[in-house]
Parts: C-alpha cells; sequence; structure tokens
C-alpha cells in the first residue's frame, strides 16, 4: 500500500471517530438546572474566599507563602470547573460502559497509595507507621492525589449501575439469588472501607460504610438487610468508644482521640487542643461574628483551619447568621439534587444522584459534627470549602454528574 493510500485511510479511520465522537448520541439534551449550577458556584466561592482567610496564617508558617493554599484551590477550581461542564454536557447513560473501569481504577488507586506509604515507610531512618492517603503528583497546585476521592465516585456509579442492571436478582423472592447478591455487591464497599481504614482515615472509612448502606437502600434491597448492618456498626462503635483499645485495631492517636472526646477535662494542651480551641471559635463569633478576616483562633490555634476545622472559622468570623446561611446552602443543594434525581426516568440517573447528595450530606455532616464536638476528630474535610486540590475537583466532576442528569429530568415537566 502507497503511502498517500496509509494516509487517506487513517484519515477515513480518525473522520469516523470523531464523527462518532461528535454524535448526537454522547452529548445531552436540554438545559441543566440553573439554580442547582447557581448553589455549587455559590458555594465554591464561599469556600475560596473562606479557606483564603483561614488559611493564610498556617500558609505562612508552613509553606512561608501566604497564598499557597489559596493558589492550588484556585488552580483545581479552574480546572474543576472546565471538568464540570464537560461532564454536564455528556449524556449521562454513557456512563454505564465505564463504571466497571471506574471502579476497578478506584481500587488499583487505593492499593497504589498503600505501597506508596509502605516505601516511605522503609526509606524513613527514623521510623514510623506512614499514612497511605495520597500519592504525589508532579502538577501545579495538585502536588498530591488522594485516591479515596475517585473512590467515592466510583462507588456510588458502581451501586447505581448495579442495582440497575441486577434489579430482577435484588427484588427476587428466591432467598438464595437475594442473599448471594446483597453479599457480592456489601463486598465491594467492605474492601473499600478496608482499604480507606488501612490508609488511617478513619473517617473516611466511616463514610464510604455509610455510603454503601445509603446506595444498597436506595437501591431495593431488603430492608432487614440495613437493620443488620446499623446494628452491627451501632455494636463496633459502642465497643470503641468504651474500650478505644480494643483489640488495638484503632491507631494509638486515634484512641487517644477518643478519649479526649469523652473526658472534656482530658490534657487540655494535647489531645483537645484542637477541640477545644475549635468550641472557642465559634463561640467567640456570636451572632454576627468577628468580620470577615478578623479570627483570631486560626492564628495557629485552630489546627488545620484551612481544612479540616475551616467551619470553626467560619463560625468565628461570620457568627450564627453566616454559618446558617452556609447551612442552608448545603441543605438546599442537596434538596435541589433530589428534586433532580426524582424527575429522572432511569433508575442508573435517580440512583447515581442520589448517591452524590448522599455523599455531599454525610460528609457536611460529619465535619460540622467533628468541629462541635459532637464526634471524635477523625479528620474529614467540609465540600467546596476546605484545601484540597484533590477533593474540589473531583466534587465538581460529581456535580457535572448531576447537571448531566438535570437536563433529562428538566424536559420532564414538573
Amino acid at each position: 500500500m502507497s503511502d498517500s493510500s496509509t494516509v487517506k485511510t487513517g484519515r477515513i479511520a480518525g473522520s469516523k471517530l470523531a464523527q462518532r465522537i461528535m454524535s448526537k448520541k454522547y452529548w445531552a439534551k436540554g438545559n441543566v438546572d440553573i439554580v442547582f449550577l447557581l448553589v455549587v458556584l455559590l458555594l465554591v466561592a464561599v469556600g475560596t474566599v473562606m479557606m483564603a482567610s483561614a488559611g493564610y496564617s498556617i500558609a505562612l508558617h508552613k509553606k512561608e507563602n501566604s497564598y499557597d493554599y489559596v493558589i492550588s484551590q484556585i488552580i483545581a477550581i479552574a480546572v474543576g470547573i472546565v471538568a464540570m461542564l464537560i461532564i454536564s454536557r455528556i449524556n449521562y447513560n454513557y456512563y454505564r460502559r465505564f463504571v466497571l473501569l471506574g471502579v476497578g481504577l478506584s481500587f488499583v488507586l487505593l492499593c497504589a497509595a498503600l505501597v506508596y506509604a509502605k516505601i516511605k515507610e522503609g526509606q524513613n531512618p527514623e521510623g514510623g507507621e506512614e499514612f497511605g492517603r495520597w500519592i504525589p503528583l508532579p502538577i501545579p497546585g495538585m502536588r498530591q492525589f488522594q485516591p479515596s476521592e475517585i473512590a467515592k465516585i466510583g462507588l456510588v456509579a458502581f451501586y447505581a449501575w448495579g442495582c440497575e442492571k441486577y434489579q430482577s436478582q435484588i427484588m427476587s423472592k428466591d432467598k438464595k439469588v437475594a442473599v448471594k447478591t446483597a453479599i457480592i455487591f456489601g463486598s465491594i464497599g467492605v474492601i473499600f472501607t478496608l482499604l480507606v481504614f488501612l490508609e488511617h482515615h478513619l473517617s473516611g472509612a466511616i463514610l464510604f460504610a455509610m455510603l454503601t448502606i445509603a446506595m444498597l437502600y436506595l437501591g431495593g434491597f431488603n430492608k432487614w438487610w440495613f437493620v443488620a448492618f446499623i446494628s452491627i456498626i451501632a455494636v463496633f462503635v459502642i465497643i470503641f468508644v468504651s474500650d478505644p483499645g480494643f483489640l488495638g485495631i484503632l491507631d494509638e492517636y486515634q484512641q487517644e482521640r477518643i478519649i479526649a472526646w469523652k473526658d472534656k477535662d482530658f490534657d487540655p494542651t494535647g489531645a483537645r487542643w484542637q477541640i477545644n480551641n475549635s468550641l472557642y471559635a465559634i463561640g467567640s463569633g456570636g451572632l454576627f461574628g468577628q468580620g470577615l478576616g478578623d479570627s483570631k483562633m486560626k492564628h495557629l490555634y485552630v489546627s488545620e483551619a484551612q481544612s479540616d476545622f475551616i467551619f470553626a472559622i467560619v463560625c468565628e468570623e461570620l457568627g450564627f447568621i453566616g454559618a446558617a446561611f452556609i447551612l442552608m446552602l448545603f441543605c438546599y443543594l442537596i434538596y435541589r439534587g433530589y428534586k433532580i434525581a426524582m424527575r429522572c426516568n432511569s433508575k442508573f440517573g435517580t440512583l447515581l444522584v442520589l448517591g452524590i447528595m448522599a455523599h455531599i450530606g454525610l460528609q457536611t455532616v460529619f465535619n460540622v459534627f467533628v468541629v462541635t464536638d459532637f464526634f471524635p476528630n477523625t479528620g474529614i474535610g467540609l465540600p467546596f470549602f476546605s484545601a484540597g486540590g484533590t477533593s474540589m475537583l473531583f466534587l465538581l466532576c460529581e456535580m457535572g454528574m448531576v447537571l448531566s442528569v438535570s437536563r433529562q429530568s428538566n424536559m420532564i415537566k414538573e
């Protein structure tokens, strides 16, 4: 074959590929839910301002650059918004083709993070166990990648796909079939939960466990499975709260945090330092707050003020009114997502949106409850507010998926 024929054949193949990619069936019709989009953008805007305010002092101390965290966050937001808009244009039904690839990739990345931690641990001459939560990246604004963030999407998408595809087995009157299906589906969530737990990420493991239960419930599994799952979790919670050192499962620092949560007088300069200063910050905010940028506790009193404990700084600077407004935004976002899900005419789309909203809701509740001392300090970020490029990027990707579903939902009359 001549060179000209080869080039011509390549052009034809390329043209066909382009036509296939641009085929209308791959692109979502209709308009996005503009209200949902505006609420997302408002949360991102307010969250970025608050992160810049809460993080400049600790950035100067740790990075010797007051703008380090906010610059990284803005880069992640810019990339995330572009990704969100592109994803929102893709027909969400097309996502089904990539579900198994996504959940498989999530599993591999979670394992890779643990392997990397072991390698780093071996290279550490002083010893000590490395946290296995991150994989380094040579990318400005995203210096490290947290696989658990993509795993959340992978798990939700898998359950949305699986609960639709295997609905007959889930609802089967044959108990053996129903039980077998429940065990297989539940095992996926258990594996992901254990991998995240091995990363020394207790709050993340709890979140994965709760997401698994929520998705199986929404997927139509027998309600008695949930009574059993929740009972088992409740038993473990009671055991670990009563005896944090039970079987040595929890790390020493995790045990200490649970003890400090139970005993409010426990070493105020040690394990209760962070949560005590968080409560001081919340209390000093009063009704209207100290004013944006005027927090005192962010100056190295509240640890991780730019991430896990940013809500304490929100309360201090914006007061009860400002904090309540932000929580109402989260509530309205979840409510709007619920409406989008209920108007969708496919089980996959409905479960995908409900799962994403469950993720946002659960993570928000966990963060606020930790900051206000209702839960032990487990370390979990506030969506759209806490510093973290990986988290922000994949949160916006999730919002793109919801917007994709909303295009079809908006075509159905309310």
